[in-house]
């Protein structure tokens, strides 16, 4: 797979092409949104990874330019901006998926999979499966069997987390971060009313998994048999 990367933060793009380059892709970095822009217009990219705080040009520029150029490779916007609003806009303006910072490397390596699925024609690159439970990605929805419920905009962030890296254990401070980015004035109990509303959605949906609390450190995806009500 070759990626174009373009994120102004050296570290980070340092960070995210090893990542890469560890799973087979071909990776060609650039540093503002206007240099991402050309490049995307002459290179034969799989997926291109688009910041939106760029200097020079900001990536839903470089996006929509882009798209009115005729380039239809597909995009994942990667940014600090977390609300359900920054999101629409960069799918209206044309990107596939967007990915908030922080996010896992795992989380990352599942979005280009599904992203590259898609593109060949497997709808279920729209989705990420844990037991019988599936999240859709594109529609903001749990199911599992023929039942179905919609999620919020903070649920489908939480919920991502979890099926993106099942058994892993994230913190709560991870979690606010996720949701609700940097920063924020949302406090630890807030949190636990969210992972409330998910847990009851999943017993609805009578998923064989369910959230469970890792006493002193977080929560973590796992098998029903151990799940907390």
């Amino acid at each position: 797979m070759k990626v174009l990367l373009v994120e102004d933060e050296v570290q980070m793009s340092e960070a995210i092409a090893s990542l890469l380059k560890k799973n087979q892709c071909l990776v060609e970095c650039a540093f503002d949104g206007d240099e991402g822009y050309q490049m995307g217009l002459v290179g034969d990219y799989d997926v291109i990874i688009m910041d939106i705080m760029l200097p020079v040009m900001d990536g839903y520029t470089a996006v929509s330019k882009l798209r009115a150029a005729g380039i239809n490779t597909p995009i994942i916007m990667l940014t600090a901006l977390s609300s359900v609003e920054d999101k629409v806009k960069g799918l209206d303006i044309g990107a596939d998926d967007y990915l908030t910072k922080p996010f896992s490397m795992d989380e990352l390596t599942a979005r280009l999979r599904a992203i590259t699925r898609r593109r060949n024609g497997d709808a279920s690159g729209n989705e990420l499966k844990v037991g019988n439970a599936v999240l859709n990605i594109k529609e903001y929805k749990l199911s599992s069997g023929a039942k179905s419920v919609a999620l919020s905009g903070k649920e489908y962030e939480l919920a991502l987390c979890f099926f993106s890296n099942p058994n892993a254990v994230f913190t709560k401070d991870e979690l606010i971060n996720k949701a609700w980015g940097f920063n924020c004035d949302f406090e630890s109990n807030n949190l636990e009313v969210y992972m409330s509303f998910l847990r009851k959605k999943l017993n609805f949906l009578g998923a064989d998994v369910n959230l469970v609390s890792v006493r002193g450190v977080g929560y973590k995806l796992s098998a029903q048999a151990q799940a907390v009500k």
